[in-house]
């Protein structure tokens, strides 16, 4: 008598591996739903749909590693969608709010976007840290692609919140996109905070901190994303400086090593 096979989508080994990747396969579907609602004119929920893929671009990763569930494909394929969400649906939504108004200058800033987009995820997956900088982990070179696909859309989010501070903020988007798509391929030091060590006495109030943002988020979600992303652009020089003051630091102790063996 034949045993009874049981259908099995993967194996029972292999699990593991679905979740972090139905995490980012969410993220690329909604990355190409917001493209669609821009085309519809509904700007607000296209912005809110690439706020929730980078959302899950940030959960997929450290998913992956928590329950050991990183492999090759899901890098290549975090990679991939990761042009999709942030490389180019960012810039179409862009397109089709303003940019198609400077014709073909309007088309070429929306390339430029999107081709430094794919160069710094390039850059991003053949980057390797040495065991002794592993400081260096903390620092992403240029703003990571999640950041610049929010960050270009600045613009429109400060036009949906209605805001009237007497600036036509129209006019600087086309300039505002190519400063993001230069921070994106540019060796600027930006904060990653990947290997942060928190004492159990503030990890309250870090918990407090991050319920609070999902709250700005949830009721006042627009507003909140304009203040992050002009605190997220102030906090660049000081990127600068604390990457600048770890790398004397270090370049100081391995000296200090080399003329002991010495």
């Amino acid at each position: 008598m034949e045993d009874n096979k049981k259908f099995k989508l993967v194996s029972s080994k292999k699990t593991r591996y679905l979740l972090p990747n139905i995490l980012t396969l969410a993220g690329v579907c909604l990355g190409i739903s917001s493209i669609k609602f821009s085309i519809d004119g509904n700007y607000s929920l296209a912005v809110t749909l690439i706020l929730i893929a980078s959302i899950l671009d940030a959960l997929d990763g450290r998913i992956a590693r928590l329950i050991k569930g990183t492999s090759e494909f899901g890098k290549e394929l975090d990679s991939l969608t990761d042009f999709v969400s942030f490389g180019i649906a960012p810039a179409f939504i862009l397109y089709f709010w303003e940019l198609n108004n400077y014709g073909k200058l309007g088309w070429a800033i929306t390339l430029i976007y999107s081709v430094c987009c794919v160069l710094r995820l390039a850059r991003f997956n053949l980057t390797k840290i040495e065991v002794t900088e592993e400081w260096k982990n903390n620092f992403f070179e240029g703003i990571p692609s999640p950041a610049g696909g929010l960050l270009i859309l600045t613009p429109l989010i400060y036009e949906l919140t209605n805001l009237n501070v007497g600036l036509d903020i129209k006019k600087i988007t086309p300039y505002f996109t190519v400063l993001i798509a230069i921070l994106l391929v540019s060796k600027i030091p930006t904060l990653a905070l990947k290997r942060i060590s928190i004492s159990p006495k503030t990890s309250v109030f870090l918990l407090l901190g991050i319920g609070l943002i999902f709250i700005a988020l949830l009721f006042y979600t627009l507003e909140a994303l304009l203040i992050f992303g002009i605190l997220y652009l102030a906090s660049i020089p000081i990127s600068i400086i604390l990457y600048n003051n770890q790398n004397k630091k270090n370049s100081k102790i391995s000296e200090e090593s080399h003329e002991d063996i010495l």
